[in-house]
């Protein structure tokens, strides 16, 4: 009886002492989890941990914090410091009457944020075709004499990407200088990952992994911290960047393939100044991996200044800044236009500031598109998007769906006929906080007109969105858009 008695007392004790615990994690999170957070962002772990209290607990402490390591961080710091100082007075730009009067203001912004200057004498040849891209790549490496550096956030070996290999290891015989930089994470998920590993200590190249989770060498932070950029530079004097992984079109996976997809990308042939811009951001990954300063190959890359050609501004971005640098060039863009934004990207999940501004826009009579793949390659992320498009839609903006089986992947967009920004980002809040990357802004009405073509190429092959039909759509569907709304800002 005493037995029976005891085992009450316990059970009755234990059960008191899970709801002290879970009452204590409720409140601890009510106080700790708004800190310097976004509202949304916020609001989703706070649901998150009050309906699965545990286990959304052990998730924010893995996931929780979107800062670099304090080191990497000190490293950024330090070499946003050298390109401020080794970069002054080289803010060469064409002033004329057609340019905006609005774009000074965006710019100091971007050199305030990010440390990297305007410079005008540029050229910029677009590659829209994945084949030919790698092509013109490969090509460039092939013409390389002093060095070359390569860091995408996927690099493979396959058949597709085999002649770049190539290229490289015959760079490296002539004598170039080769480094390679892949995300480590990206590129691991990425089949035959172990063979690109081999085919770099092959050719002899120095390679590291970027924001490497090897927790049993030291090296560890929130895991789904990526390195997103895709740059490549030759002898400081070419510079390709833009959203296309070193990858087949199809990322070698059978799902894709069983599915038929492939993917559609834009790179972005850079001569002239803004060369050393983008080869900056290699020189800070780099730094950041190796503790290795390239101080010679941060200079800015020689040659005839035309003042004819365009200006450009490389704006870096990631979790090693204070602030969210391309969120708030592509919101000072948004709300200054005063005709036209065209947007491209393969993941819009806009954080509350950008939706507001991209609406404002539309509901200002000024005419605001959306390009969006009709569809996804990721589920969550996917179905988080669809969420968006009734508000897009009732507010005015046009939304056009290009077809499967390819994934849109570009990411640019356009602003009246003065400005285009091209790159890495996409326009989410993965972007916005979790991942580094390299946005270009150009300013060239010739660049802009080109990019229009493109757009209108994207337009003649997709269905736009009719806000009638899409209200049509199943409730089931409805549902699981919202329920991925929600949790794609859990960050």
């Amino acid at each position: 009886m005493q037995a029976t008695t005891d085992e009450g007392w316990f059970s009755v004790a234990l059960a008191a002492a899970v709801f002290a615990l879970d009452f204590v994690i409720r409140v601890l999170a009510i106080i700790y989890v708004p800190r310097n957070r976004r509202p949304q962002t916020a609001m989703a772990w706070l649901l998150a941990i009050f309906f699965l209290p545990y286990l959304g607990v052990i998730l924010f402490l893995l996931l929780g914090s979107r800062r670099l390591p304090r080191s990497r961080r000190r490293r950024q710091a330090e070499v946003n410091r050298y390109i401020l100082e080794t970069t002054e007075g080289i803010d060469r730009v064409s002033e004329d009457a057609t340019r905006p009067p609005w774009l000074q203001s965006i710019v100091e912004l971007n050199r305030k944020l990010g440390a990297m200057p305007m410079v005008g004498g540029n050229s910029a040849e677009l590659h829209a075709d994945y084949a030919s891209s790698i092509l013109a790549m490969t090509d460039a490496v092939g013409s390389a004499i002093t060095y070359v550096h390569v860091e995408f956030y996927i690099l493979a070996y396959d058949k597709t990407t085999a002649p770049f290999f190539a290229a490289l290891a015959a760079a490296k015989l002539r004598g170039v200088t080769v480094r390679v930089l892949l995300d480590h994470i990206a590129s691991l998920r990425s089949p035959g990952y172990r063979r690109t590993l081999r085919q770099l200590r092959r050719i002899g190249v120095e390679w590291h992994l970027m924001l490497p989770v090897q927790p049993w060498r030291g090296k560890w932070q929130r895991p789904d911290l990526r390195n997103h950029r895709k740059i490549l530079v030759i002898d400081g004097v070419t510079a390709f960047t833009g959203s296309q992984n070193m990858v087949d079109s199809s990322y070698n996976k059978r799902g894709n393939r069983r599915r038929g997809l492939h993917w559609k990308d834009l790179m972005v042939r850079f001569e002239g100044p803004i060369v050393a811009g983008v080869n900056a951001l290699f020189v800070t990954d780099w730094f950041s991996e190796t503790g290795e300063l390239l101080v010679r190959e941060t200079q800015a890359a020689g040659g005839h200044f035309n003042r004819q050609a365009l200006d450009a501004q490389v704006v870096p971005s990631g979790p090693g800044f204070e602030g969210e640098n391309n969120l708030r060039l592509f919101n000072s863009l948004v709300y200054a236009a005063q005709q036209q934004v065209i947007i491209t990207s393969p993941y819009f999940v806009p954080d509350d500031s950008m939706l507001y501004a991209i609406t404002t826009a539309a509901q200002s009579g000024i005419d605001v598109q959306l390009f969006v793949s009709a569809v996804g390659d990721q589920f969550v992320v996917y179905h988080a998007q669809r969420s968006y498009y009734e508000t897009l839609l009732r507010a005015g903006v046009r939304i056009w769906l290009y077809p499967a089986p390819t994934v849109l992947h570009a990411k640019h967009f356009t602003v009246d006929d003065d400005v285009a920004v091209i790159g890495s980002s996409n326009m989410d809040m993965r972007s916005f906080s979790l991942n580094l990357e390299i946005s270009v802004m150009v300013r060239s009405a010739d660049f802009v007109t080109e990019l229009r073509l493109l757009e209108e190429s994207y337009r003649s092959l997709s269905t736009e969105l009719i806000l009638e039909e899409w209200l049509r759509r199943p409730s089931a569907s409805q549902v699981l858009d919202n329920v991925a709304r929600l949790t794609s800002a859990v960050q």
